[in-house]
């Protein structure tokens, strides 16, 4: 029974994910009927990369949002995509992408598959974990923003030719119900099932390919790691820069040099990895507050 609690606890984070993911996609019988959710709730955004077109999706995700705003001729910014990013960015940081992401999810389980050797990052990675600033510039601001059609509307760029996450949990099950659809397919579809098995091979070799070079939700969070209210803190009377925060870390981060990197997703194993108990988050100050009080 000890040994049962010890791997629960080993595993809150995908344990917790998983049960997110069954929350935020809670409309099974969209799955066995191969239609998409339109309740009430799908006007509100949800913090991880979930897309609208999954059948048991009960919210929105905020890119597809963000994009169909900026798309729509009608409208040419919105607040509330906005505010709920930067609120969600400065509350947590990139916490969501390691605690809410259905899709970091998927490339969490599939990195335990144990048939390739692991690589820490691929070449290039210094220049390559700037894609998802790019992607998020071009193909979900400035393309539906700028590339119009007759009827002066533009196309949510990113959702459409590049998202994985919708390829796998919108794309393939609603063909799966619907034959009418399967008739249809085209080279578009073709192409993004080719981006998605292309991250899924990278997944079991590199961690979290997606969220290192591709994912523009990554992008915007990660900018406010630095500033977050959820922060990662080194206390320097302990720390002796041994470097194994960084062999624990499966993004080879410096955590005693930068603990609120841009690409830290939060998922803690620096910290339980630490043999001086050096590493500590901001939360730890929340709960020594209220504890003294």
């Amino acid at each position: 029974m000890a040994k049962f609690f010890e791997k629960l606890k080993n595993n809150t984070r995908h344990i917790f994910q998983f049960v997110y993911f069954c929350l935020s996609n809670g409309y099974a019988a969209g799955f066995f009927k191969g239609k998409i959710f339109r309740g009430k709730s799908k006007l509100i955004c949800l913090p991880g990369l979930n897309c609208y077109s999954c059948p048991g999706a009960l919210g929105s995700c905020p890119i597809g949002s963000f994009q169909a705003v900026l798309s729509d001729k009608n409208y040419k910014f919105s607040f509330y995509v906005a505010g709920f990013l930067i609120f969600f960015g400065a509350i947590f940081g990139r916490f969501v992408c390691g605690w809410l992401c259905p899709f970091g999810l998927v490339q969490d389980l599939l990195y335990k598959i144990p048939f390739f050797k692991k690589l820490k990052k691929l070449p290039g990675d210094k220049y390559l974990k700037w894609m998802k600033f790019a992607i998020l510039l071009i193909f979900v601001i400035i393309l539906p923003l700028f590339v119009l059609d007759i009827a002066g509307q533009g196309q949510p760029w990113f959702c459409k030719y590049i998202c994985p996450s919708g390829t796998l949990f919108g794309g393939i099950p609603l063909l799966a119900s619907y034959e009418e659809l399967r008739d249809s397919l085209g080279g578009l579809f073709v192409f993004k099932v080719a981006i998605l098995s292309a991250l899924v091979l990278l997944s079991i070799m590199v961690y979290r390919p997606f969220c290192r070079y591709l994912c523009p939700l990554g992008a915007v969070y990660s900018l406010f790691n630095p500033i977050a209210f959820y922060r990662y803190k080194i206390d320097e009377s302990k720390c002796t820069k041994c470097g194994v925060c960084q062999k624990k870390c499966n993004f080879d981060i410096a955590v005693f040099e930068n603990p609120n990197s841009l690409e830290c997703i939060r998922c803690g194993e620096c910290i339980k990895a630490c043999p001086h108990g050096a590493i500590c988050s901001t939360m730890n100050d929340f709960k020594k507050k209220k504890n003294d009080e």
